[in-house]
């Protein structure tokens, strides 16, 4: 049976860590290297979505504009269009999204609402662990 993102949030947990969109880059940078993560959910009323922003955000907008950038409101340069899953998209669903779209993170929504986040690390986990189980399964069935 496929490992669900629902699975891996009630694994991990469902923590997110979310700002406004009028926080600066240097507040963002700050929060991810202090959190150890690397995106942010911008929200917006009600548990909605608004945009991401990555690690990636912040070196391009210093590669583009240079340090000035760093007073620079996130909701200026993080990432509208975002591609969302929700608690019963699959590891194999969710891994195929991130390879063929490149990116790292995915809020996860559950009735449209915010209710978690998961990154490429956690979908190779879940997957490492699903390979493992089912290893495991044609051992015991072989002996069996």
């Amino acid at each position: 049976m496929p490992i669900s993102v629902k699975s891996i949030l009630d694994s991990k947990g469902r923590a997110v860590v979310t700002v406004s969109a009028d926080t600066t880059l240097m507040e963002a940078a700050a929060i991810l290297a202090e959190n150890r993560i690397g995106a942010l959910v911008i929200g917006a009323v009600g548990g909605e979505v608004s945009g991401i922003f990555t690690e990636r955000d912040v070196v391009k907008a210093v590669a583009k504009y240079g340090r000035q950038c760093l007073d620079q409101a996130v909701g200026d340069i993080m990432s509208f269009n975002i591609v969302r899953c929700s608690e019963n998209s699959t590891v194999d669903e969710v891994m195929e999204m991130m390879t063929q779209r490149r990116f790292r993170h995915v809020p996860v929504e559950d009735d449209g609402k915010l209710s978690g986040i998961i990154s490429i690390g956690d979908v190779v986990k879940a997957h490492i662990r699903e390979i493992e189980l089912e290893a495991e399964q044609i051992k015991a069935y072989i002996a069996g």
